[in-house]
């Protein structure tokens, strides 16, 4: 099993590379053809541009290394009912999955998730949000949560294991004092009647 996840990452990683080093040779190719047609001002100018698009390359270059990290990390976590990975070749929208905890009303039922990251990830929280429709005190009709380490409580400490472990836990420990959705907040006392209505509506 080891020996085939390390595979995929191993792909994962050299396509990005290839996809990266064919990107900045196709650059450094047109900006040495312009700079032979250009006065020196413009050229001037050019350059400063250039060298501020550079360091927001290099800041989304950090930010994709850190993703590939992560991305190893979960998978060789062996985390029960958690599991996310890029959609399609795009790093920074993921999708995610998790399994309702034993012993709570969402045991046997799974979860997708979208976690799209910004440009300031990790010192800027992604944005995640339900794909697949989740009754929940603190889920809202679109799927947004209401998750304090997604917000105010945000660290750059935290990372896509973190998050899912802490959904999935929310799922069967919500926080009533501040709901998302009211009426699960209501019913959520009287867990066989929660439970009914959840498996009712529930669609994968």
């Amino acid at each position: 099993m080891n020996h085939v996840v390390n595979q995929v990452c191993a792909q994962w990683c050299i396509f990005l590379h290839l996809v990266y080093s064919s990107h900045l040779s196709h650059h450094l190719g047109s900006d040495a053809m312009a700079s032979q047609n250009m006065d020196p001002a413009a050229a001037a100018s050019t350059a400063a541009r250039k060298g501020s698009e550079t360091t927001g390359s290099v800041s989304k270059g950090s930010v994709s290394k850190r993703l590939q990290q992560e991305l190893m990390t979960l998978m060789m976590s062996g985390d029960k009912g958690i599991s996310a990975f890029p959609e399609s070749d795009n790093l920074f929208k993921w999708i995610g999955t998790i399994d309702g905890a034993q012993g709570t009303v969402y045991e046997g039922l799974r979860y997708k998730l979208s976690l799209e990251f910004p440009s300031g990830y990790p010192y800027n929280a992604p944005r995640v949000k339900f794909i697949t429709a989740c009754f929940h005190p603190n889920v809202d009709e679109n799927g947004f949560i209401c998750l304090d380490i997604l917000k105010d409580k945000w660290s750059a400490l935290y990372d896509v294991r973190s998050i899912l472990l802490s959904i999935q836990s929310l799922l069967g420990e919500p926080n009533n004092d501040s709901p998302l959705n009211s009426a699960a907040a209501e019913l959520w006392d009287d867990q066989e009647a929660f439970k009914a209505h959840l498996r009712a509506t529930y669609k994968n």
